[in-house]
């Protein structure tokens, strides 16, 4: 693996603390607060020397700093080796200090500790304990995912100089003391990429789950294929790279053929997603892969006809859209290729979760399919929607014949859905929704199309809206929520075709999501958020994240109210 250098890029846009200070707009839609003026929102008992996003489930401050020095070690239990690397290799590049790792011993001093303790089991296998005295720190946990959220935590009450990757002079390296008690909201604490559309390559894509371990999101929804583009090379089926990768142009808007003539293309090899897979393990992050079926497939009908109702021939999509060529249902020959997909995929990603799609599936091409009629007719269906649910529950059944789950998108969300299935919520079919938490207790993700998708504008979801959304439907108690896994928020990217337009619209957005995703709905609170987020923004700053300028994230209540008109325009600002 190359060495990433994450240090800002010469000539970067990076605003100073202070001009953070004075230009964020936090509002509701209605009014907007100079970050100034937040003091009154926050409350006298609010200490401006531990923002930590997400917000931790308790702090308690307490007297006394402890000091990193030269002659500081790293102690750390067996289990928790890899967490001890991750942490010097985190110190040791801005502070120049040594930072041995040695055995964990109860007594040491001047020293950071690291330790799996079973007696914080009621934390549940990622919430954390973190202790600053001024002799030593402490991060226990009752599991390693545990441990490595609070180095997380411990790595934001740090000088932000610590994300510099050479030794920086001038810092006080010093922490003050305190003791945080942490667990997380959700289990399921999701960002989505969707590669189909844009192909971002191995470095974004790990810088994606590096920012991610900082947020404590852990889970990575990678979209890798589309009718714009196949992503993940499969052996048995080379065309799906040698023919569905490439793209001849891409589409300047929704409307017409025309595209810019500009050929787009790439995959990732299965060599590139191991060390993909292995770097977000590292980082107690599951990779859930998604490969789009019965639609979205026109990249994969390119490479091979014969899986199609109609025989092609077809091109990959220069255009975005719902196209009517879709995966037969009706040969048992779809059914082959798919499975034979499908068990490379398993070999590449060991998530119990695999993701099907199932959204956006038009039936056009079915209605008039002998081989699709003749299925309805032999499994005893009525339509073709019911054809869909025997498409899912066969891959389904299939999937659970390996230990694994099928998930997809709400689209599925039909009578006779396979028990296992997770399905992930974006739009439509709400009465459904509620009906299959509170009857079925059917696992679900959360990503409502209105207030978790970061490809919207600015003017459309602004930065106080991302805070804002809460999962859990409020039809719902306690006891019918209790299936809801959690929200995941999708980035789709028709007009994100780098990483600085990847920057602008997930930050500062993700990070106020992935509060909602961790903290308790009770600590939440958009003003503390506010108060806490520039120093956060510091480190992104450090981190070369080119994030949308304060000014831009919380548009003027008049531009707010026509956002949903920016849906139809493709989004191209960037940050600079």
């Amino acid at each position: 693996m190359q060495e990433r250098s994450w240090r800002s890029p010469a000539g970067a846009y990076a605003l100073s603390p202070d001009i953070h200070v004075r230009a964020i707009w936090m509002v509701s839609p209605l009014t907007y607060h100079p970050l100034k003026d937040m003091d009154e929102l926050i409350g006298a008992g609010y200490t401006t020397q531990m923002p930590i996003i997400p917000l931790p489930s308790r702090m308690e401050p307490c007297s006394g700093a402890f000091q990193l020095t030269a002659d500081m070690v790293i102690l750390a239990d067996l289990p928790d080796r890899w967490n001890a690397a991750y942490l010097h290799d985190l110190l040791a590049a801005p502070t120049g200090f040594p930072l041995p790792v040695r055995a964990f011993d109860q007594a040491g001093k001047n020293a950071i500790c690291l330790r799996v303790d079973p007696a914080l089991a009621s934390l549940g296998r990622e919430g954390y304990r973190l202790a600053v005295s001024p002799e030593a720190v402490t991060v226990a946990a009752p599991e390693t995912a545990g441990v490595f959220y609070g180095l997380q935590s411990l790595r934001q009450l740090l000088p932000v100089e610590v994300e510099e990757r050479q030794p920086v002079s001038g810092v006080n390296w010093q922490v003050d003391c305190l003791v945080i008690t942490d667990r997380p909201r959700f289990s399921w604490r999701g960002f989505m990429l969707d590669e189909g559309r844009h192909f971002q390559g191995k470095e974004t894509v790990l810088r994606t789950l590096d920012l991610m371990a900082l947020q404590k999101l852990n889970v990575f929804h990678w979209h890798l294929t589309e009718d714009q583009g196949w992503r993940i090379e499969i052996k048995k089926y080379p065309k799906l790279t040698g023919i569905g990768s490439r793209r001849a142009g891409t589409s300047n808007g929704f409307a017409g053929q025309a595209h810019d003539g500009i050929p787009h293309g790439g995959f990732y090899t299965q060599a590139e997603i191991r060390e993909i897979v292995a770097y977000a393990a590292e980082r107690h992050i599951t990779i859930v892969p998604e490969v789009e079926m019965p639609g979205h497939a026109l990249a994969a009908l390119a490479a091979y006809p014969e899986f199609s109702c109609t025989g092609g021939p077809f091109e990959v999509a220069t255009h975005f859209g719902i196209f009517p060529d879709i995966f037969c249902a009706g040969k048992e020959s779809t059914f082959t290729f798919l499975q034979d997909v499908l068990n490379e995929v398993l070999e590449l990603f060991p998530s119990p979760t695999i993701h099907i799609g199932g959204d956006e599936a038009p039936k056009k091409r079915w209605k008039a399919c002998p081989d699709c009629r003749r299925r309805i007719r032999e499994e005893g269906l009525r339509n073709e929607h019911e054809l869909q649910v025997y498409f899912t529950n066969r891959i389904a059944a299939y999937l659970d014949s390996k230990g694994r789950r099928a998930m997809g998108w709400n689209e599925i969300l039909q009578p006779g859905l396979a028990r296992n299935a997770v399905v992930q919520f974006w739009v439509r079919g709400r009465a459904q929704m509620l009906q299959a938490l509170r009857k079925d207790q059917r696992s679900m993700v959360m990503s409502t199309f209105m207030d978790a998708y970061l490809d919207h504008a600015y003017t459309l979801m602004p930065l106080s809206r991302a805070y804002r959304y809460e999962p859990v439907p409020k039809e719902l108690d306690e006891k019918e929520a209790v299936s809801i896994l959690g929200p995941e928020f999708p980035l789709w990217t028709e007009w994100v075709p780098d990483r600085m337009r990847l920057d602008y619209q997930a930050y500062p957005r993700l990070i106020a999501m992935a509060e909602t995703a961790w903290t308790s709905r009770d600590r939440k609170d958009l003003g503390d958020f506010c108060r806490r987020l520039p120093r956060f923004l510091a480190r992104l700053d450090r981190l070369g994240v080119r994030y949308a300028p304060l000014r831009e994230v919380e548009p003027a209540r008049i531009r707010q109210l026509f956002g949903i008109f920016s849906i139809a325009r493709p989004q191209t600002k960037i940050s600079g």
